[in-house]
């Protein structure tokens, strides 16, 4: 057994034996590194699950929503918006002192088509789609003005290699469609911090893209106050030496880091390349789903190793990073089950499908003890 596992081996045994009062908690482990979040559905700030509500309150300072404020969750029609699960899921946050987090306003998913459309389904105009920007953004951003602290102002605007992706934002507006969705964010909500969200910018090519765009918008003085790295992370990908650079290069721009949508994917590989892409999809295949009865000992330490080895470089980079948010609450709410191929059973977070911490629990937690 090596030291590290032993280590951990130890501190699952204290834990077993702790009053459930005096268990230890991430957001105080990390109090003095970092904030702590959660992604939540609604059954957490409606708190419709009463359980898994007191688990977010315990373990996280900071939340952000799944999909309450997407552009088709909450203005699914011209005239129409839907801010009633959004307000439920502020006013969770505020009774609970957490920092708040809006996902996401410019995105090319999850968009109804009117908005890219002029009244007869033809592409609208570069006029148009400004206008419907402004209007969205500034009624969504100026409805939460001092409640909501930071928002994903563009979500994913990279392909792969680097270059910006062909979306009806880009083709329809052109490149300075990102520079006007946090022109209008800042305008909306001056005091609050403006992100640019993407996954996979461990990978070279699309790291060198993403430190070239934010250089460029901060060459403008658009108010990019910091990069989200999604981390949607696998066993064996990426290295930790790639998490590490990857902070250091966006940190040097002179800019925050957060790690905003972190699980680790237990699962075999299913597609040849590692994205987060929500439009991909694959079969799964007998071999693709190897455990429905249970995450054997032996993957329960890889996945423990592994978050081990992240939060390391994390805090290593405790100057960089503001936030790190896991992508979802419990492994039975994972989006992993059913991403890329669906109908699986994923372990990525460090709570059962019980809400019991996992081994990977006790690993975060005793990174953070050695830390100090």
């Amino acid at each position: 057994m090596s030291r590290q596992s032993f280590a951990l081996s130890i501190l699952v045994a204290a834990r077993l034996c702790t009053p459930l009062h005096a268990q230890p908690t991430l957001q105080g482990a990390f109090h003095d590194f970092f904030r702590i979040g959660a992604a939540l559905s609604p059954v957490y700030f409606n708190e419709t699950d009463a359980a898994g509500a007191a688990l977010v309150r315990a373990q996280f300072d900071s939340i952000t929503p799944e999909n309450v404020l997407k552009w088709a969750s909450i203005h699914p029609t011209p005239d129409g918006f839907n801010f009633g699960p959004a307000d439920h899921y502020v006013e969770f946050g505020e009774r609970n002192h957490m920092f708040i987090i809006g996902h996401c306003l410019v995105w090319h998913s999850q968009t109804p088509n009117w908005v890219f459309e002029d009244g007869k389904g033809n592409p609208a105009t570069r006029e148009e789609l400004l206008r419907r920007m402004h209007d969205h953004i500034f009624a969504v951003v100026g409805r939460y003005r001092g409640r909501i602290s930071g928002w994903d102002v563009v979500n994913e605007a990279l392909n792969d290699d680097g270059t910006l992706r062909q979306s009806p934002w880009r083709l329809i507006i052109g490149e300075d469609f990102i520079a006007k969705a946090f022109e209008y964010a800042h305008e909306a909500d001056p005091k609050a911090e403006l992100y640019y969200n993407e996954y996979s910018l461990e990978n070279e090519a699309k790291r060198k893209g993403g430190v070239e765009l934010i250089r460029k918008l901060l060459a403008q003085g658009v108010p990019v106050a910091a990069v989200g790295l999604q981390g949607h992370y696998h066993l064996d990908w990426p290295s930790v030496e790639a998490v590490d650079s990857t902070i250091a290069q966006f940190h040097a721009l002179g800019i925050k880091v957060n790690i905003t949508e972190l699980d680790v994917d237990v699962l075999p590989h299913v597609t040849q390349s590692h994205t987060a892409d929500v439009s991909a999809k694959a079969e799964g295949g007998a071999n693709s789903n190897p455990y429905t009865a249970g995450l054997p000992g032996a993957q329960q330490q890889e996945l423990a190793d592994r978050y081990a080895a992240l939060f390391g470089v994390f805090l290593k980079h405790r100057d960089a990073i503001t936030r790190v948010t896991f992508w979802g609450v419990t492994d039975k709410g994972s989006w992993l089950n059913n991403f890329p191929a669906r109908g699986r059973t994923n372990y990525p977070l460090l709570f059962d499908r019980e809400g019991k911490p996992k081994p990977a629990f006790d690993a975060v937690i005793a990174a953070a003890r050695a830390a100090r």
